[in-house]
């Protein structure tokens, strides 16, 4: 049975974003169902109205997975050549918890510069809150950098840390960040990642707004 992963909006949505880089990346055969920006589980994911999102939501074989990190594991458990964790177990653990960091942080991060792939904020200010978390960030893919040698986090191939950092390298796009060289160059090397271009492409010819997002920061 063809698996079936369960998204909202390509444009503003973060979550989505990770659950489907992942799935490409584990080489898994499914088919995208798009939600409205009007069905309230999107809205909430979208605008961080809900402590708990319903998407993206993964379905195959009478499995269904509605959490990002979850899906990860799945997919690593039933596709592990794809090297979503490393084999170190060392590495292994380090990429959990990088992205688990991820997974649970980073709030004023999300609420002061949301993702929207169609926008471009030259010069834009961004708050002190915001800010610490950027530094935190940057941090993480500085250490991880050359800890394991690049040009992604944990070497040579993209893995669930990489699915989880992404939009964060559309974020710092967005929003006009100041970043160091190694950092820019991984945001380069995340953004031009032939995945990411068909969903940044994608994303850019969606006609639905969402007016909370599209406010003159």
């Amino acid at each position: 049975m063809s698996a079936v992963l369960t998204i909202s909006s390509k444009n503003y949505s973060s979550w989505s974003l990770r659950g489907w880089l992942l799935c490409r990346m584990a080489g898994l055969d499914f088919k995208e169902e798009l939600l409205s920006s009007d069905d309230p589980a999107a809205r909430a994911e979208l605008l961080l109205l809900s402590p708990s999102f319903l998407v993206p939501r993964l379905t195959q074989n009478g499995i269904k997975l509605w959490d990002t990190l979850a899906i990860g594991e799945y997919l690593h458990e039933n596709f592990p050549q794809a090297g979503l964790l490393p084999k170190d177990a060392a590495a292994r653990t380090h990429c959990r918890s990088v992205a688990g960091e991820m997974h649970s942080g980073f709030s004023n991060l999300r609420s002061a510069l949301p993702m929207n792939l169609k926008a471009h904020y030259k010069g834009f200010n961004i708050l002190a809150a915001a800010q610490a978390d950027i530094e935190r960030v940057t941090a993480i893919w500085r250490e991880c950098l050359a800890q394991y040698g690049g040009p992604y986090l944990f070497g040579a191939t993209p893995s669930l840390a990489d699915a989880m950092y992404a939009p964060v390298a559309t974020r710092f796009a967005t929003y006009d960040v100041k970043l160091d060289r190694q950092c820019a160059d991984y945001c380069e090397t995340v953004l031009t990642l032939p995945d990411m271009i068909e969903w940044i492409e994608a994303a850019k010819t969606e006609k639905a707004g969402i007016e909370e997002l599209e406010a003159e920061f």
